[in-house]
């Protein structure tokens, strides 16, 4: 049940980050302030949701890449360039490719995904 919320918290804020990105070049992405500020919340809400995951849990779906995003969130708290650098990565990237393996696990392995008492 736990590992199903919390495949559910990374995959909609995945879609809401993809949506909110759509058509952005890096640039564009970066002058936004307040959609970039609202990305970058959805994205500490994945690191901290993976970060708090169990290693077992984090076994039963190895294809996603869960050091890439250990790396984003230490990147982030670095800031700057670096931060803006990990940001972008994440949407045009750890995003994209986290979302296709969870479609594709949630095909394979719906036990996975399932949230019932």
């Amino acid at each position: 049940m736990l590992l199903g919320a919390m495949l559910s918290i990374i995959e909609q804020a995945g879609v809401d980050i993809l949506t909110l990105t759509e058509g952005l070049e890096v640039d564009e992405f970066l002058k936004s302030r307040l959609t970039r500020m609202e990305v970058r919340r959805k994205v500490d809400t994945i690191c901290d949701t993976v970060a708090h995951m169990p290693s077992e849990s984090k076994a039963s779906l190895p294809e996603v890449d869960w050091e890439g995003w250990r790396a984003c969130a230490s990147n982030l708290a670095k800031g700057g360039l670096i931060g803006d650098d990990a940001l972008w990565f994440a949407v045009r990237s750890l995003i994209p490719a986290t979302l296709t393996w969870l479609r594709i696990y949630r095909h394979n392995q719906p036990k996975l995904f399932e949230m019932t008492l």
